[in-house]
């Protein structure tokens, strides 16, 4: 039994996710980290453990650090991968410096590229841009399933003091960020942003989404609202959204059991 844990916002993680299940050969089980969280205690136990997620401002998510931290890993073997559009910074290493102190056995880690989502910074990406990073994203996925299937290994420096810097910048930002996002009369109260968002931070009032302080700060709402209707920073609702070309709003909503 492979058990492969993911947090994903915009489908790029989730993808990588289903596409090493399909793909290793064993008996897979898919973990959603949203879902898990909430749990008193978390007891991840498996042959091998595949553990996925996205880059945020060169390190590992919020709710990526706290599942680490929280969770009890009985494997022999555990994989990690961080997809990444700019730059994966030191998420590794801050994973890394988080399993040392576990018993989690043999471990790798890796980068998968992906498209670039963060719009509110980045802005969006030119569609050939897209079509490229996509391909390199099935490329190193492909290669991310040689790693696990034959168990290989490999080792972090998980000295990395500036992404480190930038990551706790982003941390203690997001506790805020989610005062500036906005809603356009556009908005026709679908709930979509309320059934993919992976911490359940946003509810419907008056039949407009209003968002609190458990906002991880994924901007899934954002990509995936139908009417482009909620705005944070540059983002406009002219702004081009993104999410995986392959993955459809229903298997984010699916996979948060929604």
């Amino acid at each position: 039994m492979t058990k492969i844990v993911y947090f994903s916002g915009t489908g790029n993680t989730l993808w990588s996710a289903k596409r090493i299940a399909e793909q290793t050969g064993d008996k897979c089980e898919l973990v959603n980290i949203g879902t898990e969280t909430e749990k008193e205690k978390i007891t991840i136990e498996a042959d091998a453990v595949v553990l996925l997620f996205p880059a945020y401002a060169y390190g590992a998510p919020i709710i990526v650090n706290g599942f680490v931290k929280k969770a009890v890993f009985k494997t022999p073997y555990i994989a990690v991968f961080v997809t990444y559009g700019t730059s994966p910074g030191g998420a590794l290493a801050e994973i890394s410096r988080l399993l040392k102190r576990k018993e989690t056995g043999a471990a790798w880690y890796g980068r998968i590229p992906a498209v670039e989502n963060y719009i509110a910074m980045f802005g969006p990406q030119k569609q050939k841009t897209i079509e490229q990073r996509v391909e390199m994203q099935k490329n190193a996925t492909e290669e991310a399933v040689r790693r696990i299937t034959g168990r290989e290994t490999n080792s972090v420096f998980s000295f990395r003091p500036v992404s480190a810097f930038v990551s706790l910048l982003f941390s203690l930002g997001a506790k805020i960020f989610y005062r500036w996002y906005r809603v356009t009369s556009d908005c026709d109260g679908c709930g979509i942003c309320v059934n993919v968002c992976p911490v359940s931070a946003i509810f419907m009032n008056e039949g407009k989404p209003s968002f609190t302080k458990k906002c991880e700060h994924c901007q899934g709402c954002i990509h995936w609202c139908p009417k482009r209707a909620i705005l944070f920073a540059r983002v406009r609702s002219g702004t081009q959204r993104y999410h995986h070309p392959e993955i459809s709003v229903n298997e984010i909503k699916e996979s948060y059991g929604k």
